[in-house]
């Protein structure tokens, strides 16, 4: 069975007087493990296809099957749940909490799975660690380069324990070193701990990386090859 099975997938978008449709009757399979760009113009349907395998948005019609379940039949709450213990996630601009320390951001999704404070500090203070980050637990992101709060976003989007990682444009923001330590990195969680990650990204620097790489254009799949041997 794949991890994600998408079916005819249609995403329209009625906020303006002309109907923009997204995605059109798509159909796309992943399966575990997999280290997989999306990628394609602006405009493409990139990031709308994360955000609908993700559950951020619904479809107009079609299924978003995620390890077996269809969370487009999910009411938001179900959804929102699923998102939490299945899904991970790694935001162009962070998104961490500018009051929070690097830990303190890590823990946060685990404090709201209600993981116990011992289970929660020692998860958090591993994953930093993990990602260089050991000596910095408690600084804040405006004490964090680009790079280093970007290695946050990571080690956050992994302490759920999520199914897979969704990564939308994640070196967009970053300089070449900084890319390239981070795609080390998630790298090495793919092939060591079997982390799926989908990305939706221009960058050739992660399309370089990639073990398939599909292209999107006006919201349809233009091609589906192999990537990195």
């Amino acid at each position: 069975m794949p991890l994600i099975e998408l079916k005819n997938l249609d995403k329209i978008y009625n906020t303006t007087s002309v109907p923009v449709h997204a995605i059109k009757n798509l159909d796309l399979e992943i399966k575990k493990k997999e280290f997989t760009a999306i990628v394609g113009p602006s405009g493409s349907g990139k990031t709308t296809l994360l955000n609908l395998i993700g559950g951020l948005d619904q479809p107009s019609d079609g299924s978003v099957i995620v390890d077996g379940v269809d969370i487009s039949t999910l009411k938001s709450g179900k959804l929102i749940e699923y998102r939490l213990h299945h899904i991970g996630f790694v935001f162009q601009a962070y998104n961490l909490i500018p009051v929070f320390t690097a830990k303190e951001n890590v823990e946060f999704i685990m404090l709201l799975q209600g993981i116990s404070k011992k289970e929660r500090d020692d998860r958090a203070t591993e994953l930093l660690t993990s990602v260089g980050l050991g000596d910095r637990l408690d600084s804040r992101p405006t004490q964090l380069s680009g790079g280093q709060q970007q290695r946050v976003a990571v080690a956050r989007a992994l302490a759920s324990r999520p199914n897979f990682v969704l990564a939308d444009e994640p070196t967009a923001n970053l300089d070449s070193v900084s890319a390239e330590a981070l795609l080390d990195l998630m790298e090495q969680l793919n092939e060591e701990h079997e982390m799926t990650f989908i990305f939706s990204t221009h960058d050739a620097r992660v399309i370089k990386r990639a073990r398939r790489v599909v292209t999107l254009e006006d919201g349809v799949v233009k091609s589906d090859k192999n990537g990195k041997k």
